[in-house]
């Protein structure tokens, strides 16, 4: 088994992480596992954060990392919170999801229905090790529309209000399978697993 720091203290993205990859060569190791502390995310893009974390926890473990920067963009909102879609109200811990849910209901709450589209973009980024002057680079993207009010218990982060137009209901009421195989985060993973079969 090839052995991979997750870079990240999200547990519901290690979740996911563990979903997809549990049929594959890789054990996955959380890096709150490994004494790894959270990273600085001072970073203007998806694409920098990622690469931060990643950095961050191959430095301190010296085995290869796997790193997720994720978020929600909101046409109405310029594309926020974007990057900071994770500290949108200033909460942290266990009350984050709802306080940032909350949030965004409020910031949208004159806005029309056809005006609420939006989009979750992931970018996951891999490093052989902490000086990896070629990382790998993998992004999805999955299109939706804000609901005025939260709607089913799975999932975690924005899922509650991210409406699923092929579905028919929101991210947080789709079977984990379903959810996997459509999202951002799934469609980034899927990427980087036919990359690693180009490199070493």
């Amino acid at each position: 088994m090839k052995k991979i720091v997750l870079a990240s203290s999200n547990q519901g993205k290690l979740r996911e992480f563990q979903d997809i990859f549990q049929s594959s060569q890789v054990e996955l190791l959380p890096q709150s596992e490994l004494g790894v502390l959270d990273a600085d995310e001072t970073g203007l893009s998806f694409v920098e954060n990622a690469i931060i974390k990643a950095r961050n926890a191959s430095l301190t473990t010296g085995l290869p990392s796997l790193s997720d920067d994720s978020g929600i963009e909101v046409d109405a909102l310029k594309g926020a919170p974007g990057i900071y879609s994770a500290r949108y109200a200033g909460v942290e811990g266990k009350e984050a999801d709802t306080a940032n849910n909350r949030k965004l209901i409020e910031a949208l709450i004159n806005v029309p229905d056809p005006q609420r589209t939006a989009r979750f973009q992931c970018v996951i980024v891999y490093m052989r090790h902490a000086e990896d002057p070629t990382p790998l680079i993998c992004q999805g993207t999955w299109e939706g529309i804000i609901l005025r009010s939260t709607q089913g218990v799975n999932g975690f982060g924005y899922d509650p209000l991210f409406y699923v137009p092929t579905h028919d209901c929101a991210s947080a009421q789709l079977d984990k399978a379903v959810k996997n195989s459509l999202s951002h985060r799934g469609q980034a993973l899927r990427q980087l697993m036919q990359c690693w079969h180009n490199r070493p």
